[in-house]
Parts: structure tokens; C-alpha cells; sequence
């Protein structure tokens, strides 16, 4: 099994910054790819920042230039350095993660999410 817990979620004033953090343990041979989203109330799950494994990124584009992605591939963790914060960054953030792992014999890739960590910026 893989785990994935978020951390560095709280309150910030608008202008401020975060830096979320995603730790991933469990039965991993590697990570291919690991991943940010965000889901405001009333509002479908979005993309915001992913990172490969060789180091390609990519951003939603309200994010680009604010937010960036970045990994420790030793340790299996990802970040998100937010700064210039907006009350419409508001949202709970979770982490993604692409995985590779055994499994009955075979290599296989798989999906995993963390629990969501909570992002409010006040105006």
C-alpha cells in the first residue's frame, strides 16, 4: 500500500505565502509522477502543478509565475511553494501521486491521493 500525507495548509492573508508539502511511504519502486490539486467549494477538481520524475513541470495558467512545483525524488516528497496568494487560491489542496510498484508479480502503475490539506487566504 502507498500512503501520501499533505502538510502546510492554514489561514494567510492575501500576498502571502505557503509551502505545502507531500510525503509518500509504502511499497514504491518508483514515482513517476507527482501532482497538485485544488477543489473550491462548488467547483470541479483542477490541475494546478505537476512534476516528473526527470523534472518536467507543468502549471495551471491562474498559477503561473505565483506557484512552483518541485520534488526530492530520495524521499519521495513534493512541494508546493505558493507565494503571492489570492483569496481565489482558496480551495483544499491534495496531492497525486503516479506510482510504480509490484503487485502480484507485475509492475504496475497506480493512482494514489493524499487526504487534502486546507489552503484560505483572507483578502
Amino acid at each position: 500500500q502507498v500512503q501520501l500525507v499533505e502538510s502546510g495548509g492554514r489561514l494567510v492573508q492575501a500576498g502571502g505565502s505557503l509551502r505545502l508539502s507531500c510525503a509518500a511511504s509504502g511499497s514504491i519502486i518508483k514515482i513517476n509522477r507527482m501532482a497538485w490539486y485544488r477543489q473550491a467549494p462548488g467547483k470541479q477538481r483542477e490541475l494546478v502543478a505537476a512534476i516528473t520524475s526527470g523534472g518536467t513541470t507543468n502549471y495551471v495558467d491562474s498559477v503561473k509565475g505565483r506557484f512552483t512545483i518541485s520534488s526530492d525524488n530520495a524521499k519521495n516528497t513534493a512541494y508546493l511553494q505558493m507565494n503571492s496568494l489570492k483569496p481565489e487560491d482558496t480551495a483544499v489542496y491534495f496531492c497525486n501521486a503516479e506510482v510504480a510498484r509490484i503487485q502480484l508479480g507485475s509492475m504496475v502503475s497506480l493512482n494514489y491521493w493524499g487526504q487534502g490539506t486546507q489552503v484560505t487566504v483572507s483578502s
